[in-house]
């Protein structure tokens, strides 16, 4: 059946509803007949008129962009279970994860089909027999901004839940202190409603193979019963090289901020888009590795072997978690080696477009308590040497890419969130799309309004509709990026009204939380649920 069809869908499941006698809805929940084929019937009815009624509301409705692609499982391939997996996606990585399951799934027979998470309704849920959940955690602990309205509904509702068998993947950061929080909450509330696990709950710390590998091996023994297609992994870092570095906001009462553009070291420019992420594997600072190496006795320059065949043990360290020297005395230089653990990469939101002929990045430097730099800002900023090699991948973040029609855009952020900002405009003006209002906020006007000349120069000629600008530390009364929203409350309900999207880029502690207050004053608190939950109202905040 083709689901881009809707229509067809829900005719069907009208029909299914009809021959099992379905009673209309009573308070949120259906009523079934007594007759056990016809309740059979009614339960698949259920299931169907549920589903197509979501896909077809979304179809319908003009400014409420589809949370993603709902292909058909082959026809060649047997389907005797329907097997939805229902994805809480903040950068698009429970997304790719999900549809990457779904392909796995299919080659060995199962029908399986992607969905975003909030457009399960409690009905459909109750009527599933198996389901998968692939949820990241977002902030301390928080769903996703678009899933926040259906963990509100549902995660406090009480469902018959007792002939669900489901998986949960759950995704998070360990640096945060309530890991994969949302995730387990999910999965805690769906066991306490009587549904039991295909395999107990796998949790992901930023990307874990180890744990994606586990999560693979449960999908090939408890879902399809076969083995399947081998293990996804990562696309594989790409070499690049600083092209350019200049330091913006010298004499700033903040830190100091960097614009690196960033230029492939062979091959032509990939291809991205406004909103997408880049992914950096940082490097350890030339005199942290002196140290380390003069408190170990070993040598640098010392061979060892690795997954990519020989290199220097200095070279392997450099991009490596540093062991404790104490840790590792008396070890050899291999058995150093083997023991290495990667430096994680770090997200940036990208502040230009492949036709600008490089990658910028706009990068703050960050310093840890006893006022060392950090460990990617540091290499970033300081540590790399113009020309170094950089380790970098594209990563899509679809949630923050900007409407594909002409309806108004509205950019909200703060000190180094201008970068993914600029993008979205930068690819709006390239578009002939000028209906677009930026609201920014940092210290100092002559010191940290970052792409100023640029952004002054769109809104002369026409190219950007509205440029309003906060600067906190220029005398007189503190005012932030949430102020322009208040001060500007009648435009924003008209834009609203217009069926303007948001797109909010910065800092999550002070400036996401004070717009996201601000909007709750100004166009009510189910407004907002709804902008989220429609993805009209978008967030890539730190």
């Amino acid at each position: 059946m083709n689901t881009s069809r809707p229509g067809q869908w829900l005719t069907l499941a009208a029909l299914l509803a009809l021959a099992a006698v379905l009673v209309p809805l009573n308070e949120g929940r259906w009523s079934l007949s007594e007759d056990p084929l016809r309740h059979a019937l009614a339960l698949a009815a259920t299931l169907s008129f549920a589903f197509a009624w979501r896909i077809g509301a979304r179809s319908r409705a003009r400014r409420r962009a589809p949370p993603q692609a709902l292909p058909e499982a082959p026809s060649d391939q047997p389907a005797p279970d329907f097997l939805p997996i229902f994805h809480a996606t903040q950068t698009g990585e429970a997304e790719a994860l999900a549809h990457r399951a779904r392909d796995a799934l299919r080659s060995g027979g199962v029908a399986a089909q992607v969905f975003a998470l909030e457009t399960l309704e409690p009905a459909a849920l109750a009527a599933l027999p198996r389901a998968l959940f692939i949820a990241s955690t977002t902030g301390e602990g928080d769903p996703p901004d678009a899933v926040a309205a259906f963990a509100g509904r549902t995660l406090g509702a009480t469902l018959p839940l007792a002939s669900l068998r489901y998986g949960v993947l759950a995704l998070g950061d360990r640096s945060y202190e309530d890991f994969c929080g949302f995730g387990r909450r999910l999965d805690e509330w769906l066991a306490s409603q009587g549904a039991r696990p295909l395999f107990p709950r796998i949790e992901v710390d930023d990307g874990d193979p180890a744990a994606l590998d586990a999560f693979h091996r449960a999908l090939a023994e408890a879902v399809a019963g076969v083995p399947l297609p081998a293990p996804w992994r990562e696309a594989p870092f790409q070499a690049w090289r600083i092209a350019r570095r200049v330091h913006l906001n010298p004499g700033s009462q903040g830190e100091a901020a960097f614009l690196l553009e960033l230029s492939p070291m062979s091959g032509l420019m990939p291809q991205w888009r406004a909103g997408d992420l880049a992914e950096i594997l940082p490097g350890h600072a030339p005199e942290a590795l002196a140290r380390w190496f003069e408190a170990t006795s070993l040598d640098p320059d010392t061979a060892v072997s690795g997954a990519d065949g020989m290199e220097r043990l200095g070279l392997r360290l450099a991009c490596s978690e540093l062991p404790d020297p104490a840790d590792v005395a008396g070890l050899t230089a291999q058995a150093v080696s083997d023991r290495l653990v990667p430096l994680r990469p770090r997200d940036y939101s990208i502040a230009s477009l492949p036709s600008d002929g490089h990658l910028a990045l706009l990068v703050r430097e960050s310093r840890r308590p006893d006022g060392r730099l950090g460990l990617a800002s540091g290499w970033l900023c300081r540590h790399a040497p113009e020309r170094a090699r950089i380790s970098l991948r594209l990563r899509a973040n679809p949630g923050f890419h900007a409407p594909d029609d002409d309806l108004p855009l509205i950019l909200i952020g703060n000190g180094t969130g201008i970068a993914g900002l600029r993008a979205l405009l930068r690819e709006r003006i390239a578009q002939g799309r000028f209906d677009t209002w930026l609201a920014f906020g940092e210290r100092q006007r002559a010191r940290d309004f970052f792409f100023g000349p640029e952004l002054e120069a769109a809104r002369d000629a026409g190219r950007l509709a509205h440029l309003s600008l906060a600067f906190s530390r220029d005398g007189g009364q503190a005012r932030y990026v949430q102020h322009l929203l208040e001060e500007r409350a009648d435009r924003l309900r008209d834009w609203i009204a217009r069926g303007a999207h948001l797109r909010v880029c910065g800092s999550l502690e002070g400036m996401a939380g004070g717009v996201d207050e601000v909007l709750r004053r100004i166009l009510g608190a189910a407004a907002v649920d709804t902008l989220l939950e429609s993805r009209r109202y978008r967030r890539d905040v730190y």
